[in-house]
């Protein structure tokens, strides 16, 4: 199994589009969708899914476009079900001062182990940054895609709307410390990273 990483839309989300033999999942397409197109289409790639780590507006920007091209479901955490069309809850109101909204999402998640395609992956409910913030877990792999919870020698905010401090810490604490060292952490932002180096040099949640 392979994974691209591409930086996209207005913060530079970062979208994965993790694929192998002719088939793709796409995680967090935060805008630019010609980019992932030309991707899939370079590599012959058929996607199967659009996975949302949370529903915030720097993580959706791509998604009716990709959904409607590729006509695939978007999945989205329950907690959130109604972000992607409030422009309010997905804060693009609030920090560029523009609209970014998608239709509903297409299926709902809850925690619990999941095939799509040729993929197994589990999810994981890891709020705190927002109440439907979940991780994908590929544990065959050892990766994770982590969203906006936990970064390189950073977390998640948690002064926005829906987000809490305390919730966040336990998410990381029992959620993510708990599994293998090893695991390699993709997060919404920035480089990777992994559990083991988080647990040692993690400023805001340490070991």
């Amino acid at each position: 199994m392979k994974i691209e990483i591409m930086s996209l839309g207005p913060l530079g989300t970062n979208c994965y589009i993790v694929y192998q033999d002719n088939q793709a999942l796409v995680f967090d397409p935060g805008g630019e969708p010609e980019k992932v197109k030309t991707f899939l289409s370079a590599n012959q790639l058929d996607p199967k899914a659009i996975l949302l780590t949370h529903g915030h507006f720097d993580h959706i920007g791509a998604v009716d476009t990709l959904r409607k091209f590729y006509e695939i479901d978007v999945y989205i955490h329950q907690a959130e079900a109604d972000w992607l069309e409030d422009a309010q809850k997905n804060g693009s109101l609030m920090f560029i001062g523009e609209t970014i909204q998608t239709q509903k999402p297409d299926q709902l998640l809850t925690p619990e182990k999941m095939t799509l395609g040729n993929f197994q992956f589990e999810i994981i409910h890891t709020p705190g940054h927002s109440p439907g913030s979940v991780t994908f877990l590929f544990h065959e792999q050892l990766m994770m895609i982590s969203g906006d919870v936990l970064f390189y020698q950073g977390i998640g905010r948690t002064d926005l709307p829906g987000g809490n401090f305390e919730e966040l810490k336990q998410s990381i604490k029992q959620n993510i410390y708990t599994l293998d060292k090893d695991f390699d952490i993709y997060p919404g932002h920035g480089p990777k990273t992994s559990i083991a180096n988080e647990k040692k040099a993690n400023p805001f949640i340490p070991c």
